[in-house]
């Protein structure tokens, strides 16, 4: 029972209406390992910088993240992004973006990761995602793969041909309207599930998430929330939820997958509480318990059809 999970681990600086972080430990992989672990063991592979933490490191092994595929480049700095959040939270401006280790990021699966059922990948470059997928020895019961609109601007060909190699595509809406050319959700599914995914998830930030199959769709509402600090990681954590809870019960049915949805989305509601991953490092399986509880709570209703 283990995933393995590619993407960036990085420094973040971030600002929102309602506050202001330092530099802090941010990356999509570093979001998906903090809460997916709570869930099944986590395989590492990222490339970081001689000036990432090693208590960061430490505090992931010791929740079950196999760092093997972690490169440390001692001489070089870890990707580091800034960014200044509106008062909508949906829409922010990159202030900073330096790739440094990043930039030539060639990842390497080791030996002890082949036997993991499922794998998890980040938004990275398509071409990286490719070469992920190549080494891998044998098929996964489960590839699902989380891109941007910028691979959309530069990479397409890159893209595409990795929609052809994987089973599930996490985009938000305004990905899915770009990557299909078609403003109606239900159409653009279509379309990129022709292009190669089995199953297609559309975030829509605090207005929940859509789950596509053949001709089947399921609606996950995002729960509502008195305090977000900080959106940053959100998506990474649904992601981290998902492939956790895929992991955990190795069901990978359109069924389980509509809870698997839930778990992501219950997940997410607690990143946005603090800034980082800071909250992601409180939680507990009864906190998980209790907000997953919330969700049933937020969607069952009972009706008498005439």
């Amino acid at each position: 029972m283990s995933v393995i999970v590619v993407g960036s681990m990085a420094f973040d600086a971030i600002e929102t209406p309602f506050g202001k972080s330092d530099k802090i430990v941010g990356g999509a992989a570093t979001y998906i390992a903090w809460c997916a672990s709570n869930f099944t063991n986590v395989n590492q592979i990222s490339v970081v910088g001689g000036d990432f933490p090693q208590e960061e490191l430490d505090a992931l092994s010791a929740r079950g993240v196999a760092l093997d595929g972690v490169e440390i480049k001692k001489n070089e700095k870890s990707f580091f992004w800034s960014g200044k959040y509106h008062l909508d939270m949906n829409s922010r401006d990159t202030l900073v973006t330096e790739l440094n280790v990043l930039e030539h990021f060639k990842p390497v699966v080791p030996d002890s990761y082949q036997d993991a059922e499922f794998v998890m990948l980040g938004n990275l470059q398509p071409s990286v995602q490719m070469s992920v997928i190549n080494q891998l020895t044998h098929r996964p019961k489960l590839i699902v793969m989380d891109t941007m609109n910028l691979w959309m601007d530069i990479a397409m060909d890159d893209l595409k041909a990795v929609l052809k190699k994987i089973d599930v595509l996490m985009i938000n809406d305004s990905e899915a309207r770009q990557l299909s050319g078609d403003y109606s959700l239900v159409r653009a599914a279509k379309t990129i599930m022709a292009m190669g995914p089995k199953f297609l998830i559309i975030k829509k930030g605090e207005h929940g998430a859509l789950l596509f199959h053949e001709d089947k769709v399921f609606f996950a509402p995002a729960l509502p929330l008195e305090e977000v600090f900080d959106p940053t990681g959100a998506g990474d954590t649904f992601a981290g939820g998902f492939i956790g809870h895929i992991a955990k019960t190795k069901d990978i049915s359109f069924e389980n997958m509509k809870t698997a949805i839930i778990v992501g989305s219950a997940m997410a509601s607690f990143c946005v509480e603090k800034f980082g991953t800071q909250r992601l490092r409180e939680i507990s399986k009864e906190d998980i318990a209790n907000r997953l509880q919330e969700f049933v709570q937020l969607v069952n209703f009972d009706i008498d059809l005439v």
